[in-house]
């Protein structure tokens, strides 16, 4: 029987950042994965890390110190995974829009984050192609894209360096308990020894959770991707319509103007280049299960915003469609932390759409709690004990 000091399950962007964390800090890391790397939602989601689609406080905070450390893991691994800072451009349609969008920016700037309001000339300037109508929007200087295939890549290449063992292709059906304590992952190739075990499934997370009596609360929120034909430079980096922040948190009241279709689909215009010449297409937010079929509603809304915002675009070409599942938590922040009733085992997931953009400093975190180690900054708010009220 092999004996591990940490076995990870799940080999995502979180998962993998856990296991590379783990091993590079002297353990002994087996990584389980029911597929391939990067077969789940990491390989169906955009390509960014951002502060700008965070609410203020330590979602923001996480998600810096996730882009200060993709700048660290440039140098660290050898894999390049496209890393660059961007900026990220936030775009508004109304009046209210702009007046919640500069709440939302002072909060951040009060908070240290070099985020700017800009008018509508300053729009046009950064961005030329954008919809003459548009009355303003604000600015996130250190919001970022990489590539997540290359992520999980570039962590598993320096994992496999240090020694980690990386069972793709490797269901796990039970885990072992000795006086409570954790004690072994069986799958259905083998058994393997440890005291410490990693849940870093996704929205798979609440199976794994299943097999030692935990309730993990997460649910799939799926969502789609567009991509276009290869074209001329339409954007330069990220933009978004912060009717964006209305889709994903729920508690953000303000009315836009869009059609029924857009607003049954919850849909809002989120759009990204690529460094093929494509850009990717996005978003919308629902709750169907484990569903990921392309819906040509859902496809007509996005399209409908993405053309009120950039008419440029109304004659390129769609060439392909995914959807991937989204891990989503009700109060919007990850679980990150041990589980007091189960001696040895660890929760990483419910990251929702921002899986990418804080697996760095996920990874480097789990591996202080696994360690003993005091985490980077005070994380009592992703405690898994929070749902216990």
């Amino acid at each position: 029987m092999n004996n591990y000091d940490a076995i990870v399950i799940g080999a995502g962007v979180i998962g993998t950042s856990v296991a590379y964390h783990l091993t590079k800090k002297g353990l002994k890391v087996a990584i389980i994965e029911k597929g391939d790397i990067a077969s789940g939602t990491s390989s169906h989601c955009d390509a960014v890390a951002l502060i700008c689609d965070k609410m203020p406080g330590i979602d923001t905070d996480m998600g810096y110190a996730s882009i200060m450390r993709f700048r660290e893991l440039q140098n660290e691994l050898s894999y390049d995974f496209e890393f660059k800072q961007r900026g990220c451009l936030y775009v508004c349609e109304t009046e209210p829009e702009m007046e919640a969008a500069s709440g939302y920016v002072k909060e951040q700037q009060d908070d240290g984050y070099d985020m700017r309001m800009l008018d509508r000339k300053e729009i046009f300037e950064i961005e030329p192609y954008l919809a003459r109508d548009l009355i303003g929007g604000f600015w996130s200087e250190p919001d970022g894209s990489l590539n997540p295939y290359k992520l999980c890549f570039a962590f598993m290449e320096e994992c496999r360096k240090m020694g980690t063992d990386i069972l793709s292709h490797h269901t796990v059906q039970e885990i072992k308990r000795e006086n409570g304590r954790i004690s072994a992952v069986v799958t259905d190739k083998g058994t393997y020894k440890t005291d410490k075990v990693i849940n870093c499934g996704g929205v798979w997370s609440p199976m794994i959770g299943a097999l030692v009596g935990v309730e993990i609360p997460i649910k799939p929120r799926k969502g789609l991707i567009m991509i276009s034909e290869r074209t001329f430079t339409v954007m330069s980096q990220k933009v978004q319509e912060f009717g964006y922040m209305m889709s994903k948190f729920e508690d953000i009241e303000f009315t836009r103007p869009v059609s029924e279709r857009v607003e049954r689909n919850n849909v809002a215009m989120v759009i990204e280049p690529t460094d093929a010449n494509n850009f990717l297409l996005g978003s919308n937010r629902d709750f169907k299960g484990f569903d990921i079929s392309s819906e040509i509603e859902v496809m007509q809304a996005m399209a409908e915003r993405a053309i009120r915002f950039f008419p440029v675009i109304k004659d390129i070409n769609c060439i392909r469609t995914y959807a991937g599942l989204r891990p989503w938590v009700p109060d919007h922040l990850p679980i990150v932390s041990a589980v007091e009733e189960v001696p040895g085992f660890y929760i990483a997931a419910g990251h929702e759409g921002d899986g990418i953009s804080l697996s760095a400093i996920t990874g480097k975190m789990v591996s202080q709690i696994v360690t003993g180690e005091e985490t980077d900054f005070n994380i009592d708010k992703l405690k898994f004990s929070r749902f216990k009220a």
